[in-house]
C-alpha cells in the first residue's frame, strides 16, 4: 500500500499536470493503481491541506466529480493584473510546442495538433489566439468542419520573420516517428527564443 503522503502528492502532481481539465475518482485511481476509497480518502486530505495553509494561494475544487486544483478566491486581486494583462506572460513550453507545430504544419485543425503532441492542446490554442500568434484560416470540409489554424503577421514580428519560409528548416532524411516530431518542433523553437 501506497503511504497517504506519496498518494496526496502523486494525486496533486496529477492534477497540475491536467490543469483545467481535472481528473474523476476513477480516473486517478486507474492511473495511480490504487482503490478509489484511496484517491477519495487522499483527495479530502489534500483540501484539508490546502485550505488550512495560510502560505498556499492554491486549493482542491470539485465540479461535477472531477478535481481540479485552482487558486483560492482571496487570490484574486494577486492574479488580476496578470489575467488582464496576457501580453506581459511568457509563453509555456505547450503553448511553444503548439505554436512550433501550427507553423510547420499550417493549416492544422486541433485535433491533428493533439494526434502530434498526444495531449489536449485547447489552452494553448486559446492562448496563442488570444496572444495574436495563431488564428482561424479556414475550415475542414465535411462533417464538423473543424476549424483550420495557421500563424499571423504577428506570429513573423515576434520570431523576427518576413515569412513563414524563413522558419529553420527541419532535417531532411530522417523518417521522424510522430511522438518525436512534437520534441523536434519545441527545440527549433527553443533556439530561436534564444538567438
Amino acid at each position: 500500500m501506497v503511504s497517504s503522503k506519496i498518494l496526496m502528492s502523486k494525486i496533486e502532481a496529477l492534477l497540475f499536470v491536467v490543469g483545467d481539465e481535472g481528473m474523476t475518482v476513477r480516473q486517478l485511481a486507474n492511473y495511480l493503481d490504487v482503490e478509489d476509497m484511496d484517491i477519495e480518502a487522499g483527495l479530502s486530505e489534500l483540501a484539508t491541506q490546502y485550505n488550512e495553509s495560510e502560505t498556499s494561494g492554491i486549493t482542491l475544487k470539485q465540479l461535477a466529480g472531477t478535481y481540479q486544483l485552482t487558486t483560492k478566491p482571496e487570490m484574486a486581486e494577486t492574479i488580476k493584473k496578470l489575467v488582464e494583462n496576457p501580453t506581459n506572460q511568457l509563453l509555456t513550453a505547450a503553448s511553444i510546442e503548439v505554436l512550433a507545430i501550427i507553423a510547420y504544419k499550417q493549416p492544422i485543425t486541433r485535433i491533428e495538433v493533439e494526434d502530434l503532441r498526444g495531449v489536449k492542446s485547447e489552452k494553448p490554442i486559446q492562448t496563442l489566439v488570444s496572444r495574436g500568434l495563431i488564428q482561424d484560416v479556414g475550415r475542414v470540409e465535411g462533417t464538423g468542419r473543424a476549424i483550420l489554424y495557421g500563424t499571423t503577421k504577428e506570429f513573423l514580428n515576434y520570431f523576427g520573420l518576413k515569412d513563414i519560409a524563413e522558419l529553420p528548416p527541419l532535417p531532411e532524411g530522417h523518417d521522424v516517428e510522430e511522438e518525436q516530431e512534437a520534441d523536434l518542433f519545441l527545440t527549433k523553437f527553443q533556439e530561436a527564443f534564444n538567438d
